[in-house]
Parts: structure tokens; sequence; C-alpha cells
């Protein structure tokens, strides 16, 4: 799995359980819709001020999205994707 990947499936991850659509986590971050879409899909990388927007909106931490992702790429995630 690329990294981009784990980022985005980790991410939309995050944004499902904090019950925010794609409109939504975009509007308290500061980014456009279309962008949230690319990143979950793993067609875009974020800077890290983007992370660091993203996890604001999603009430945690840049280090925890990146935790994440992670442990999708190393296997060690157990939650179903």
């Amino acid at each position: 799995m690329e990294p981009a990947i784990a980022f985005g499936r980790a991410l939309r991850r995050r944004r499902i359980d904090a019950l925010l659509s794609q409109e939504n986590l975009a509007l308290q971050a500061g980014l456009e819709r279309v962008f949230i879409s690319w990143l979950e899909n793993g067609h875009k990388q974020p800077t890290f001020h983007t992370m660091l927007k993203l996890a604001k909106a999603l009430n945690c931490s840049a280090s925890d999205l990146v935790r994440e992702a992670e442990a999708l790429l190393t296997g060690q995630d157990t939650e179903p994707t």
C-alpha cells in the first residue's frame, strides 16, 4: 500500500467516526471538498500545515493521523477498511 492511500484511509476513518461529511470537514479545516476527496483516495498528499488543519477539525492530533496511516502501512491495523 502506498503512503498516500494509507493516509487517505486513516483520514476517511477519522472523518466518518467524527460523523462529518467531506464538505463539513472541508469547511471546518478551511479546505475544498474536492481536496478532501483527493486526499481520501490517495491522489494527493497533505503538507504538514494541511495535516494540522485536518487534525484540528477532527479533534485529534496530526500524529494520530500519521500513526493510523503507519499502522495501515505496516499491517498492524486491525480495523476493517
